[in-house]
């Protein structure tokens, strides 16, 4: 699926052709990227019949705290950060767990690289995640810089661009779909949505193979998760540890014999990614 407007979206068949289509209320929440079974009932027009299995669903708590599901089937989440606006670290790890815990790849983009000095605060905080495992690439949309090793990371697989607002996720849309413009034109035409297609949701095919996401909506994130055992494996450095504290129970703050507060008294784990994970608990604790 390409779009969603309402009950009306449009799918892409085999060749990529786009067909505007309605669904069958039955079948819940439907989203970018999800697979779906399809039959005309008209000229270029046709309905939904089927929801075919999810590989993995990116979701996010609703004002009511219900989950709401945001993009489906991707293999890979782009965190976009830069220097201006500054990231916040703890927006970032939200990002990352969620990742871990929907079994894709997490990937740290950095844009805007023109801007950073060698010593810049956020060039460390990216080698940290590189040493956590995380892969980190330096881009530009501006200069061009760094785009090809993009575009190489991009093929075959399903991605989407995730980032506080004003990190340039629209300019790197631009960058890697010259003819963007064009496609929008096409895909406004078949959704009837005219110049609204660019506030919803929506899923481009890349030239190079591959599929990105690129939604409006994910501007500000909450996870999805309603356990402390599933935090707790959001944070892959934190793996070895678990099950090693002195309680079964432990809350990873205070207590003694805790195997995360003494990793961090070790200099094994960053004390700034522990104290983002005992954000996130106490959030969990009061929904």
């Amino acid at each position: 699926m390409v779009i969603r407007h309402g009950r009306n979206l449009v799918v892409a068949d085999d060749s990529r052709r786009l067909i505007p289509c309605l669904f069958r209320q039955n079948l819940g929440q439907l989203v970018c990227g999800d697979r779906v079974i399809w039959r005309h009932t008209g000229d270029d027009e046709g309905v939904v019949t089927a929801l075919l299995p999810r590989t993995s669903l990116l979701s996010r708590p609703d004002y009511s705290g219900h989950a709401k599901a945001l993009a489906a089937n991707l293999t890979q989440l782009l965190v976009v950060a830069a220097a201006e606006p500054p990231p916040t670290g703890y927006l970032l790890d939200q990002y990352l767990v969620a990742a871990e815990n929907i079994g894709v790849e997490a990937v740290l983009l950095l844009n805007k690289a023109d801007l950073l000095t060698p010593n810049h605060p956020l060039r460390r905080t990216a080698a940290l995640y590189s040493e956590i495992g995380y892969r980190v690439v330096e881009v530009s949309s501006k200069k061009m810089t760094g785009m090809q090793q993009l575009r190489q990371l991009l093929q075959q697989q399903t991605s989407i661009l995730v980032g506080q607002s004003g990190v340039g996720k629209s300019s790197l849309v631009k960058a890697l779909l010259p003819d963007l413009e064009v496609v929008i034109g096409r895909l406004s035409q078949t959704s009837g949505l005219g110049k609204h297609t660019t506030s919803y949701a929506t899923l481009y095919f890349l030239p190079q193979s591959g599929a990105l996401i690129d939604s409006p909506g994910v501007r500000s994130f909450r996870l999805a998760i309603t356990g402390r055992r599933q935090l707790e494996m959001g944070f892959r450095e934190f793996h070895d540890y678990l099950g090693q504290c002195q309680f079964s129970n432990c809350s990873h703050q205070q207590e003694p014999g805790c195997a995360l507060t003494n990793a961090v008294a070790a200099g094994e784990i960053a004390a700034w990614r522990l104290r983002h994970f005992q954000q996130m608990a106490k959030r969990l604790e009061r929904q």
